[in-house]
């Protein structure tokens, strides 16, 4: 049953403050404002209500009251997901989990940390480093989006091309399913007997419910860390630059690439000193200072061969804070260049770098759209951010054409429509141009196993079947 009326409504609200929350369940146009998109602003709708949970026990009681009554859900972080992924759906209600933000516990010994959904990435860090170790994960955002976001998208960063996804940093976690049920997923160990549960939670996007604590693994501060920045005269070298240094053995913990709109974008918003050119090439290397040093030498000197121009190399902390405030600032910078844009998230094999850029420059200049390339190049995958003023006729609807081009050739060229960002609603539509429809069948499927009243964060991901109630399809409403 899903609510239709605002009695029906007021009795479900009125409901939800008997379970002891109160002035947290939050109704009035000014609360709600606040919750009606995340960093993707192109999808807004209107929830029911939002609902500010404090405990595993409160969002418990929450999403069991709603699946009693058929009312959809989202879980809700920091809201810097860019894929529509926590937009909520009409009639349904939002679970804002940044109270539940407790660091449980640090075991240096096993190098594990206990955390609830709502702690920020970076503290992870910061309650671990008196131990001298840290949480490896880093996504641009990772200042202010939350461990459960992190979770539920599955993110990476920069350093993920050494230290992986979010997925290979979740040892275990305790969720709440879509009925209210409370498990426990994985554990404290790196080797688990029999189905890798919390695996298929990590990336699920809230489709299976709602992570309260998870139990992350931490990794040593290393002993020693080099950052290098190559100017290139063109993206096409310093991809050459990236799949020569793979080819060579090496594997830095980092290689990111901004091209001159996105090193332009950055010059204005936090002033990097970045030095000119077509292409700025990002290496870190990190680990024992003997083994960095050799390494760096190696580094340099293929950088030299692919034909980089200057050349820097630091160990200086703050030089390299500069560095990465400039490439993890460049989503928010190009605001410095277009009053709007579209950031994508496809990835391409490293060996096919070069030909993706290429065409997303000739896409780009046949609709006369301006892109800005960020992408971590370890991994291939892409971030094009989509320039546009939405105060422009058909503007935003000629980025999204461009936005789907990109996609599409990504997947022709063997890659995919999404490395960290999650499909959300934006790339719902794109899910058949990597899988079949018995695919994406199995897939509806396997949800339905889980939430058979497909309540929990409806309408992402997944089309939605014919079957389902209205209420299941989130409500866009370009807002540029």
């Amino acid at each position: 049953m899903r609510y239709r009326c605002n009695m029906e409504s007021e009795r479900f609200t009125t409901s939800l403050r008997a379970l002891g929350l109160g002035d947290r369940v939050l109704t009035s146009d000014a609360q709600l404002a606040a919750f009606g998109s995340d960093a993707l602003t192109a999808f807004n709708q209107r929830p029911l209500a939002v609902v500010v949970v404090e405990s595993a026990a409160e969002v418990a009681a929450v999403v069991r009251r709603c699946h009693e009554a058929g009312v959809p859900f989202v879980a809700r972080g920091s809201g810097t997901s860019l894929s529509g992924g926590s937009v909520p759906v009409e009639g349904g209600i939002v679970i804002a989990l940044n109270r539940m933000n407790r660091v449980l516990s640090v075991d240096p010994d096993a190098r594990i940390a206990v955390v609830e959904p709502g702690v920020i990435n970076l503290a992870v860090s910061a309650a671990a480093a008196a131990h001298g170790l840290a949480y490896a994960p880093d996504p641009s955002s990772q200042s202010v989006c939350t461990i459960g976001g992190n979770l539920a998208f599955n993110s990476g960063g920069a350093h993920c091309l050494k230290h992986g996804m979010t997925a290979n940093h979740i040892l275990g976690l305790r969720a709440v399913l879509p009925d209210g049920e409370v498990v426990d997923l994985g554990g404290e160990s790196t080797e688990h007997v029999g189905p890798d549960w919390a695996g298929m939670f990590c990336g699920c996007e809230g489709l299976f419910g709602i992570a309260v604590e998870a139990t992350l693994r931490l990794v040593p501060v290393p002993e020693s860390v080099r950052t290098a920045l190559a100017v290139f005269d063109s993206l096409e070298r310093a991809g050459e630059a990236v799949a020569a240094i793979v080819g060579a053995g090496l594997v830095p913990v980092a290689m990111e690439i901004m091209d001159a709109l996105a090193i332009e974008a950055a010059e204005a918003s936090v002033k990097p000193a970045y030095p000119s050119g077509a292409a700025l090439l990002i290496v870190e290397l990190e680990g024992d200072e003997a083994v960095v040093e050799h390494e760096l030498a190696a580094v340099e000197a293929l950088l030299r061969e692919a034909g980089c121009g200057e050349l820097r190399a630091t160990a200086d902390p703050g030089e390299r804070a500069l560095i990465w405030k400039g490439r993890k600032s460049a989503f928010s910078a190009v605001g410095w260049l277009a009053p709007d844009y579209i950031v994508q998230d496809g990835v391409v094999p490293r060996t096919r770098l070069g030909e993706a850029l290429r065409e997303i420059d000739r896409l780009g200049a046949e609709r006369g759209i301006r892109v800005a390339n960020v992408f971590h190049a370890g991994d291939g995958n892409l971030h094009p951010l989509i320039l546009y003023d939405g105060r422009e006729e058909g503007a935003v609807e000629r980025a999204e054409e461009l936005a789907a081009d990109i996609l599409a050739l990504c997947v022709d060229l063997g890659g995919s429509i999404t490395g960290e960002h999650g499909v959300g609603v934006e790339k719902r539509d794109h899910m058949k141009l990597m899988f079949s429809a018995e695919d994406l069948g199995l897939m509806e499927d396997l949800r339905a196993a889980v939430d058979p009243g497909r309540l929990a964060n409806p309408g992402k991901m997944l089309i939605p079947p014919p079957s389902a109630s209205p209420a299941a399809v989130p409500n866009p409403a370009a807002t540029a």
